[in-house]
């Protein structure tokens, strides 16, 4: 039965429809559009790479660059599948290989176990499945072995000291070098704790290492076991006590993608214990949350409005309504949140529903994706054209107010659209791509499975390719069938060793070309600079703090 139905939550989102675009698109302005966006891509990328690099983002206004999560170059890690995305694969191959040479994670530096999870793991494992689509040259064993994988892998490993905790929730920070440092805060926002089932068990099933799955689902089921007694969840919970120190319960910052990852988890893996937990918690979002399409933030125990704001990063939710077939609904609050949008151009942080306007100290746009990542699944799934008409105005708004000498730049406020000196990665991961995506019907990652590559396996021949592609929240592509096909041969391996060994039982895990590349002519050299090292956040990049009050205490930035 779970199969059926999240096999028709796949069909709602990337169906075998007539893609009519409606009177105001046609064939050649959804082209426009594409080479409109590649061009956005482009003076991005190359702004960083001139300008940046090796730092993690771009300082668009003064043309240099920062390290914000790590000291990764994330940029570039971001930017990867992208790349491939927008037809570019010798770029691609140039960069991987730029990685694999340049990135050292064993570094004096604390990173934030979030963020690196989803960005770099992220990015690395999706570059890793889309080696083949990109024409690089595969070592033997490949999907289940490959230089990306074992940087990804790296990564994670780098990672696993946070998870060791009574409760098995993770810290929010780790030194890459030292692992967590006796001082580190318990308190770790609840997106924090239950934000790494896709990254981690691709991990397992490619590598046939349990240990990463292993952590996420206990993770996972600690978390579920904190509920309330009417089902909700706060925002930032003690991972020793398993205490919540927030109380707020919602579907925006410093939540957001835990429920994003049991859904999209049951889909990549066919695990119906997830889903089951994902229908529970969207049964108490709906009865205590939503109010006329909108979405408010509650207490958890009793479910008394505790702040009426809609969350830039709510904007996600339509997007996650399609994934399990609630078209209606999602259509429904997409357009509440469209409404937004018209009103200034972007999406502010903070806009208070009952006023009808920003919210003082969280009047920003940072270039968010998540209002284009649900137009990108809606219209996958309906074909309505007012999703496109928010695509061409998210591109028209973006050009007009923060495209700048150096690359785009955040936006301060979008009252006035001031704009301030940082163009995050994910503006190159997320938003870029999403768009794209919206405007490119027959690009490979829409695949319905008419097209797939195969890999020659110890079980025979590995359907790859062939669709279905699962986005982490960073919108890392992860290719299912590749689980699977690892899964096999690595369940075969542990099966041989047990029987010749008699000393080891097999660990338990659950084995349940399109268009014509757009190539850059140039290439820009990647010199090598010194860094700075920079603090680091532990939770999602804009955390749910000050204008919210958990028990008569404010809590600011620098308490979360």
């Amino acid at each position: 039965m779970l199969m059926k139905y999240l096999c028709t939550a796949f069909f709602c989102v990337f169906p075998i429809i007539n893609h009519a675009t409606g009177k105001e698109f046609t064939e050649h302005d959804m082209a426009h559009y594409r080479e409109r966006i590649k061009s956005m891509f482009y003076h991005a990328y190359n702004s960083y790479l001139e300008n940046a690099y090796p730092y993690d983002e771009l300082r668009p206004l003064t043309c240099d660059g920062q390290d914000t999560w790590g000291s990764f170059s994330l940029t570039l890690i971001d930017a990867l599948d992208t790349l491939l995305i927008l037809g570019n694969k010798t770029e691609f191959q140039r960069v991987a290989s730029v990685l694999q040479d340049n990135i050292n994670f064993d570094s004096d530096v604390n990173a934030s176990v979030f963020e690196t999870n989803i960005r770099v793991v992220g990015g690395l494992l999706s570059a890793h499945l889309l080696s083949k689509k990109a024409g690089m040259e595969l070592e033997v064993g490949w999907p289940c072995s490959g230089p990306l994988l074992r940087m990804a892998e790296e990564a994670a490993r780098k990672l696993l000291p946070a998870f060791q905790t009574p409760t098995g929730m993770p810290y929010g920070t780790v030194n890459l070098l030292h692992g967590v440092n006796p001082t580190e805060t318990p308190v770790t926002c609840t997106a924090g704790v239950g934000t790494f089932i896709l990254e981690f068990s691709t991990l397992s099933r490619l590598t046939g290492d349990p240990v990463f799955e292993k952590v996420a689902r206990k993770a996972l089921r600690e978390l579920w076991k904190t509920r309330s007694d009417i089902g909700l969840v706060g925002n930032h919970i003690d991972v020793i006590s398993s205490k919540w120190v927030a109380q707020d319960a919602g579907i925006g910052a410093g939540v957001d993608s835990y429920f994003e990852y049991l859904v999209k988890g049951a889909i990549l893996l066919q695990d119906e214990e997830l889903h089951s937990m994902f229908l529970e918690y969207d049964k108490a979002i709906r009865n205590y949350t939503k109010f006329d399409d909108w979405y408010f933030w509650v207490q958890m125990h009793k479910g008394t409005v505790s702040m009426p704001v809609f969350q830039s990063l709510e904007a996600f939710w339509p997007g996650l309504q399609s994934l399990i077939g609630d078209l209606d609904s999602a259509m429904k609050t997409f357009l509440n949140y469209y409404t937004v949008w018209k009103q200034f151009g972007g999406l502010p942080e903070f806009y208070s529903i009952p006023q009808g306007y920003t919210v003082d100290k969280r009047e920003g746009y940072p270039l968010r994706p998540e209002l284009i990542e649900s137009a990108m699944y809606l219209y996958r799934a309906t074909a309505d054209p007012t999703l496109l008409q928010l695509g061409r105005d998210v591109v028209e708004s973006i050009e007009k107010i923060s495209r700048v000498d150096c690359g785009f730049a955040t936006v301060k406020d979008v009252r006035d659209h001031k704009l301030d000196n940082r163009m995050e990665s994910f503006f190159l991961a997320e938003t870029v791509k999403y768009l794209y995506l919206l405007f490119d019907p027959d690009n490979f990652l829409h695949n319905d499975g008419s097209h797939f590559d195969t890999v020659s396996g110890p079980h025979g021949d590995c359907v790859l390719g062939a669709g279905g592609y699962v986005f982490n929240t960073e919108a890392h592509p992860l290719d299912p069938a590749t689980l699977h096909c690892c899964s096999r041969a690595r369940a075969e391996r542990w099966e041989i060793e047990e029987i010749l060994s008699g000393e080891r039982e097999p660990p338990k895990s659950q084995t349940s070309s399109t268009g014509e590349p757009h190539e850059q002519t140039e290439r820009i050299v990647l010199q090598d600079r010194k860094k700075r090292k920079m603090p680091v956040l532990s939770c999602p990049s804009q955390p749910f703090s000050s204008k919210l009050s958990i028990l008569g205490q404010v809590f600011s930035t620098e308490n979360t």
